[in-house]
């Protein structure tokens, strides 16, 4: 999971060579009205040069205006826009699925970043530019940190929904009744503990995981309230942005890494898959026995 304000910076030429700003003309509402309006007119009037001129018209439109900068900065604008109203949405509900104590601490860490804006806010012209640069940091930091607080939700949740000691326990009373089982049970057993112990690792691995996301979160709230005292004061907002753009690249790290722990349980399926196997193999097996006791 790379920032949403990352992302935005890195993929911005990407996404402009996707516009067509041919359509982006076609559709703009002013030409749809005017070729309604043609197309009306030619209707009533029962002559087809309405509709010819006008396409000569629509045309040279096309040709020309898709290819103005003022009107591929627009459209530019109204993409930019469009995805950031999707980016809120998405944080929007991102938030909306938080219990309601991380819920609060992102309401605090939001207010935090308000503040550090309005105090920045006050600087010369000359440091716009570097203002711009500790707005768009602030964005992709809150974004990123709403994501490690969805992360750590979940891996509470699944902590408190999974007791590492029945892993065990179940392990100790499969090892003991296998060598009373028969060989077709003791597959099975011997897939099941395999599956076990990887469930057990899985959740150490979380366990370990949580502590990260813990301490990065801590650690972005804690920069941030370092940045807001110091915004008080402060008159060079470059080391601002230097601080906030580390900050960034750690939450990223922090990301991958649970990325790297979700992606261990994809891990499980061929294992069920070979488990499901051999209980259809017993099945048969089972099922064909009884039609010989019957057949006798």
């Amino acid at each position: 999971m790379a920032l949403l304000s990352s992302q935005g910076q890195s993929n911005a030429p990407e996404q402009q060579e996707q516009i067509s700003y041919v359509k982006e003309a076609f559709h703009l509402q002013y030409n749809l009205i005017a070729l309604a309006g043609v197309g009306a007119f030619a209707l009533i009037s029962g002559s087809f040069l309405p509709i010819i001129l006008a396409g000569g018209l629509e045309l040279m439109y096309l040709a020309t205006v898709p290819h103005n900068d003022r009107f591929r900065r627009l459209v530019r604008s109204w993409k930019f826009a469009e995805q950031q109203r999707k980016r809120q949405q998405q944080l929007g509900e991102m938030l909306r699925t938080l219990p309601a104590e991380m819920q609060s601490r992102y309401v605090h860490s939001a207010q935090i970043c308000t503040v550090i804006r309005s105090n920045f806010a006050q600087f010369s012209s000359t440091s716009q530019i570097f203002l711009q640069q500790i707005d768009a940091r602030l964005q992709g930091l809150l974004s990123g940190y709403a994501r490690l607080l969805l992360a750590a939700s979940q891996q509470q949740q699944y902590m408190r929904s999974t007791d590492p000691g029945e892993f065990k326990r179940e392990i100790t009373g499969l090892q003991k009744a296998m060598a009373n089982d028969p060989p077709k049970v003791q597959e099975i057993n011997k897939k099941r503990i395999e599956i076990l112990t990887k469930r057990q690792e899985k959740y150490d691995k979380i366990s370990e995981n949580r502590k990260v996301v813990d301490a990065q979160l801590s650690a972005v709230e804690d920069v941030l309230m370092l940045v807001r005292d110091q915004s008080v004061t402060m008159r060079d907002p470059q080391q601002v942005s230097d601080r906030l753009d580390s900050l960034v690249h750690d939450v990223e790290q922090t990301e991958q890494t649970v990325q790297q722990v979700e992606a261990i349980f994809s891990d499980l399926s061929p294992e069920l898959d070979g488990l499901m196997s051999l209980d259809d193999s017993v099945a048969s097996s089972s099922s064909g026995t009884a039609r010989i006791r019957m057949s006798n």
